[in-house]
Order: structure tokens, then sequence, then C-alpha cells
């Protein structure tokens, strides 16, 4: 696991400092190396945090002649399958390393390599025969990795400060930002800068000499089947959902460093460390995070799986006190980022890296097997369709006519969108009527769905898909690598720990699609397939137990240790003049939030860490783009 970072000038000869200065801003990433490549306008470089072949997997790698180099990010867990059949075609290595087998997969494919690629990853290969720059990032998009196309060149990074570094221009992306009053979080392939975007999940692209990109996708994540089939089987599909998972923990349990699991106490992340320690000789070491509040400690679930498996087990309480990092969050982030479960992803990172290097998640699970609770609630959103036209424009005029303070508007303005995808979006996002309050009109999107679906087109099934099928494909290609994943990489790798998804493993996401609907959600719950595959193998109080998210008690926090800290800020007059919000309004959600009226705990969090960021952007000198040059 590592942090790259690189340039490649149409003119002039690249700097060997510059590139440095780039890697040395991701140096949290990979504490236990950096390497370089400098060869006329291409620089290349990395900072490594050693898991597999600690003594030989130094980079940039190149192959045999040194024509074509490599910097690499993730983990390739079936390079050893490939670098046989790379032997056996005459190329020659030198190392034990997953890395290398990149170098001589792009030499024998291209491109098409990719698609024999099972892990996570984002690198960059320079060819020095084409003199291109080849840059490649993993299906479901678990590894980031930025770029910038400006006049006199490509730059990459795998994060945004890189590009900072460098020189990239950072004037702000005003579409990025209305997206994020959407999400909480700005969606792919934007980012918060107009120069930069992120290469999409499931796609390459490359850069000439003369200026030509190129951008393709090797892979897809299949539409979710809405049917059962005539010839569907619960019991093989069980025993082949069984078996891919088993295989998916197994082989990213290689490592030759400490490893072990997150465990919180779920289905997903209980279903990861049954696997592991039916694989592991030795207790597999499991770290769990709790809260003081009840309502939002797991401890006590997380605790029954360890002791049926026998796990080495580590528990971390954490109290209103740890949150003191809120503004270290932010700096990871390098863009506003409104998910509050990134604090306890964060502490529990920070924990268990103290005893290993490599931690296995249960991430994914909820997307794949339909385990939200708002993909539940679709059926209800479906049915409005069947009220008249008439009807619901009468609820959205009334709508309109309610204050703020009313209630029940969220769910008159929901119940008033023409399509069940509107509601969907209404209903699980930012819906129309806060946002209306809440910004001012410069910074708002189109009132309709027109605008999202074909902003993001990418990421939705054409019109005629069923609206579990929309949601669940959104979920696992937008919102999945926006949100979760970041948020994953960013407070995992700021605590130099190496997290591994088993459940986003894409051979297993593809059986996952291939479960019709009604396989995924029984009697008004999710992950009915994956509880009957895997279910026996764990604690029963844990079947039937309701759903918890993995958030913390952010509500009580801003109405006690963080409230000062809240009020400041969002009071303050560096916020107001942004002209972004409404001032009054924002004042009016603190109130509501602090007389326990209202939970606004999700909004202010939002609005807090754009200011933060904001913050962080003003404080930042301008650098000289001239800076890559000898």
């Amino acid at each position: 696991m590592c942090g790259i970072a690189g340039f490649y000038l149409r003119e002039g000869k690249a700097s060997l400092s510059a590139v440095r200065t780039m890697c040395d801003q991701i140096r949290h990433r990979g504490p236990d190396d950096e390497g370089y490549h400098v060869e006329a306008g291409c620089a290349i470089g990395m900072r490594r945090l050693s898991i597999i072949d600690l003594s030989t997997g130094h980079q940039p790698m190149a192959n045999e002649d040194e024509s074509v180099w490599v910097v690499f990010n993730g983990e390739i867990y079936n390079y050893q399958e490939l670098r046989r059949d790379l032997l056996a075609r005459g190329h020659r290595f030198v190392t034990n390393s997953d890395t290398e087998t990149l170098v001589h997969l792009y030499e024998e494919q291209g491109a098409e390599g990719l698609r024999r690629l099972r892990g996570m990853f984002a690198y960059a290969i320079w060819d020095s025969r084409r003199r291109r720059m080849f840059l490649a990032r993993d299906r479901f998009g678990k590894k980031p990795l930025y770029y910038a196309v400006l006049p006199e060149g490509l730059y990459f990074g795998s994060e945004l400060k890189c590009l900072q570094a460098a020189g990239v221009p950072c004037d702000i992306d005003e579409e990025a930002i209305r997206l994020f009053f959407h999400f909480t979080y700005i969606p792919e392939p934007w980012s918060c800068f107009r120069a930069v975007r992120k290469l999409p999940p499931g796609s390459w692209m490359t850069y000439d000499a003369d200026g030509t990109v190129r951008q393709g996708r090797y892979w897809r994540f299949p539409t979710p089947v809405a049917q059962t089939p005539a010839d569907f089987s619960e019991a093989e599909v069980c025993g082949q959902l069984r078996d891919k998972f088993d295989e998916s923990v197994r082989i990213r349990m290689i490592a030759d460093v400490p490893l072990g699991a997150f465990l919180s106490g779920g289905i997903d992340s209980s279903s990861v460390v049954a696997s592991m320690a039916l694989t592991s000789p030795e207790p597999v070491r499991t770290f769990s995070i709790g809260f003081e509040e009840s309502a939002f400690n797991e401890l006590e679930y997380a605790a029954m799986v360890a002791r049926q498996y026998h796990t080495d087990h580590h528990e971390i309480v954490v109290r209103p006190d740890a949150v003191d990092l809120v503004s270290r969050l932010v700096r990871h982030f390098d863009e506003p980022f409104g998910d509050s479960s990134a604090i306890p992803t964060f502490i529990v990172s920070e924990f268990a890296v103290r005893h290993v290097k490599v931690a296995l998640s249960g991430d994914g699970g909820d997307e794949l097997f339909a385990g939200y609770d708002r993909f539940q609630a679709l059926e209800k959103l479906r049915k409005l369709d069947r009220l008249p036209r008439v009807f619901r424009a009468f609820t959205s005029w009334m709508a309109d006519c309610l204050p703020y303070s009313a209630y029940g508007k969220n769910y008159l303005h929901m119940l008033s969108r023409s399509t069940a995808l509107e509601r969907y979006f209404e209903s699980n996002f930012a819906p129309w009527f806060l946002r209306q309050e809440l910004l001012q009109k410069d910074w708002m999107l189109p009132a309709d769905s027109a605008y999202l679906t074909r902003a993001l087109s990418e990421f939705l099934l054409p019109g005629n898909a069923d609206l579990l099928s929309q949601a669940l494909f959104f979920e696992t290609t937008q919102n999945l690598p926006g949100d979760m994943l970041v948020k994953v990489d960013r407070m995992s790798m700021a605590n130099s720990l190496e997290v591994r998804c088993p459940l986003l493993d894409h051979e297993l996401g593809e059986v996952a699609a291939g479960i019709p609907h009604g396989w995924k959600i029984r009697d008004g719950k999710g992950k009915y397939i994956l509880l009957r595959a895997l279910g026996e193998r764990l604690p029963a109080p844990l079947l039937n137990r309701a759903k918890m998210g993995f958030g913390v008690p952010l509500s009580l926090w801003f109405r006690g240790a963080l409230r000062t800290f809240l009020w400041d800020h969002l009071g303050s007059a560096s916020f107001t003049k942004r002209g972004i919000v409404s001032p009054a309004f924002v004042q009016q959600m603190l109130r509501e939030h602090d007389s326990g009226r209202r939970d606004n705990s999700h909004w202010l969090w939002s609005l807090l860490m754009l200011e933060l960021w904001f913050r962080q952007l003003d404080a930042q000198p301008a650098r000289q783009h001239s800076a890559v040059y000898d």
C-alpha cells in the first residue's frame, strides 16, 4: 500500500525536487520507503507502506530494459497466478512483489490486462518508448486517483494535496460545491477544484506527448437482477455465495506483516471475522469501538463474535474529549466531506495500527445485499406513482405554503415528485425544501431530477429500470466510492493502516448483482440471502437485531463538548461573508438543535466541515506553477 504522485510535461525537463514535494504531502500513506524516477518531462514517485515483499518491493519498478516504469498504490491478490503466466511467456522478474506484475502485464496486454487483476489499486505507468503516461484505478474505486490535464501537461496523485503542491490551479468548482450540498460529499468524477478530476472506478486513461488524452472503461458493475429466474436454486446460490465470500476473505489475508479485522458487531464485519477465524491457525486480532452513549454502542455484539471465535479482541470507548481531532480530519480529506462517521473510522484505525498493519473490514455489504433501511422503503415510493398528477401538484403547492418549521413539509415535497427516482433522491439525500431555505439562490441545483439524471448518467441505469435496481446501482457505483470508500481510505491511511474489503471483491460483487431482489429483501429486511448463506456462523442475537449505523453521538456532542466550536465557526463573519448560505437560517438551525426541537446534526456537521475546509484553503500559500521544472 502506498501513495503515488507525478507529472508529465509536454515540453521542458521535469524536476526531481517537485515530485518529491508532491510525495512529501502523502508521507502518512507510506512512511516506510520512498522512490522516484525522473526522465525528460516525466517524474513519478511513491511513498510506501510495506505489506508484501518487505525486502525487495522498492518502487518505482521497471521492466528488463527499463523502458516501462510503474508506481503503484494497492494490492493485487492474484499476482502469483499472473506472475506464473508471465514467466511462462518469457518475462523476467527480479522481485517477489505484486507491483512488478503490473509492468509485465502492461507490456503483454496494455489496458486489456486490467481485466485480469483482482485487487484494489491505483497506479501510473510511464512508457518511455511511446512517450505515454498510463493511469488506472480499481473496479469499485477503493483506491483514489486524482488528475489534472493542463496546457503544459498531466499531473496526478493519490490525494489532492499532491496536485496542490505542484501548483495546479485551485480555483473552486462551484458546481462541485452545489453537489456537495446535495450529497454532503463531492461525487465522482468532480473534485472541489475546476482543474482536477477523479479517475472513475473501473477506468484507465493515457496521456501522450502531444497532449492527447484517451479514457476507457474495463469494467462496469452489472445491472442488478430484478426478477427471480425459473431455475433459481437457493441452496446452489448460497453455496456459491459462501464459497466466493470465503475465497475473497482468504486471498486478503496474504501479508508479510501483522493482520487483523475491524469488528463492529454488525452482520458484515462479523461474517468477515468468522471466515478469517475458520481459515487462520492463530487467533484473529479484532478491533471494536464503542461510545458511552448506549444508542451508539455495539461492543456487546462485537464481544459475542469475539468470544465465539476466540479472537485476540481489543476495545476502545470514545468519549467526547476525543472530538478534538475534528480539525485534523479536514486536511486528510482535502475537500468538503460531510460524513461524521469519519470520526470513529479514524479512531478505530488509530487504535488498530498499534497492533497490526493491515485490517479487513465489512464495507460493501449494505450496497451489494440491500442492507440499508432506505432500500426497504423504496416500494412505498414506487406506489406513489399511482397518485394523480393533479394531487401531486397540489401537495407541492401546499408544501411551498408551509413554513420550514412544519415537520411534515419534507414528506409533502417528496410526495409531489413526479417519478419514484426523484422521490428516492429527495427522501435520501438533501431535500429540496431544506436547500431552498439554506442556500443563496446562486448555489442551488435545479429543482427537478433532470439535472441529476444528466450529470450522474454514468451512475444510473436506463430509464425503464426498476427503482430498486436503480438505487442499488447508484449506491454501489457512486455513493460507495464517493462517500464510504473515501472515508475508509483517508482515515485508515492517515494512520498508515491498510484496510482491505473482502465484500468488495469484484467477483463477489458480480455474484451479488445476479441475485434477484426478492432474495435480498424478504419480510421487510435486507441481506436475506447473505444470512441464509453465512448466518449459521454468527451468534443468534446478531441475526434479528435492528441495523445500527456506524455513527457517533454527534447530536449530543453539538449540545455539549462541540457546542462552542460549532457556534463559533457557523456564526463567524468569514462563514457569512462567503455568500453561500443564509445566515439567518443557519442560526435557526443552530437554535433548533440546541433546544432539542430538531436534530440538525447531520447538516450542521456538513456546514462545519465546509467552513473548516474554506479556512484551510485560505491559509495555504499560493504556489508557483513553474516549480515542476528544473
